[in-house]
């Protein structure tokens, strides 16, 4: 799979000569060493995308030639996950994990137990897993959001799973209708959701699941969750 940087000015043209500058670039020609007739991926990281070659190289940017252009349509299940924020690299890692599996909205919960605090480099990390995974849609990081937020949050969606090791049902024994629009994932600290705020979330209208016999860390509980939701939605 070709290379994959992002762009704020995307060049759709076919056959313009674009110039490819700033701190990617600059990797590309530093770090990977790209040359002429090299190929890769650029995108705006919401769906469009261009295949471009490499014309010439500069001593901190590329020229490259526009080969083709499209854009990718978003899939019919929109994925927002609710990550009480992890501590220090943990919280990168979990990021970079939701990222990885496709999430469409990531959603920063400082819940009761939550130890982590800062958020300002969540986007970025998302941005910078995206390149790696070869997604041309960046997932939205919002601000950290409180419970109220998330009690109003699940009462405006039409399917939301809250994942704790007490739920009474297992993800293969809920009742999920296929091709809904939206899904609304919440998972708790490394301290676990407390009873007030299962109590909250269930009230607002969210079901309880758990995902099997091991409680996995917060920061990797999403992923799992993502890939067990999109097989049993037939998203993926």
């Amino acid at each position: 799979m070709l290379t994959l940087f992002f762009v704020d000015d995307l060049p759709t043209s076919t056959g313009a000569i674009y110039e490819f500058d700033g701190d990617d670039a600059h990797h590309a020609v530093r770090v990977l060493r790209m040359t002429a007739g090299e190929v890769f991926m650029l995108s705006d990281g919401e769906g469009a995308w261009s295949e471009v070659k490499v014309f010439a190289v500069k001593k901190k940017s590329l020229e490259v030639q526009v080969l083709s252009t499209g854009f990718q349509e978003p899939l019919r299940t929109s994925i927002t996950v609710v990550q009480a924020i992890p501590k220090g690299d943990r919280a990168k890692e979990a990021i970079e994990l939701l990222t990885e599996a496709g999430v469409d909205t990531i959603i920063p919960w400082t819940s009761s137990r939550s130890i982590g605090k800062g958020t300002d480099k969540f986007a970025i990390t998302a941005r910078e897993a995206s390149k790696q995974s070869r997604r041309l849609r960046i997932p939205h990081v919002v601000d950290a959001a409180s419970t109220d937020q998330i009690c109003a949050l699940i009462k405006q969606s039409s399917c939301i799973v809250v994942f704790h090791e007490s739920a009474p049902s297992a993800l293969s024994e809920l009742k999920l209708p296929l091709g809904i629009s939206d899904v609304v994932i919440i998972i708790g600290p490394e301290g676990g959701i407390t009873d007030e705020e299962l109590a909250r979330f269930t009230d607002a209208g969210a079901m309880l699941s758990r995902m099997g016999r091991p409680v996995l860390r917060s920061a990797h509980a999403g992923i799992a969750a993502v890939s067990a939701l999109c097989a049993k939605l037939q998203v993926w």
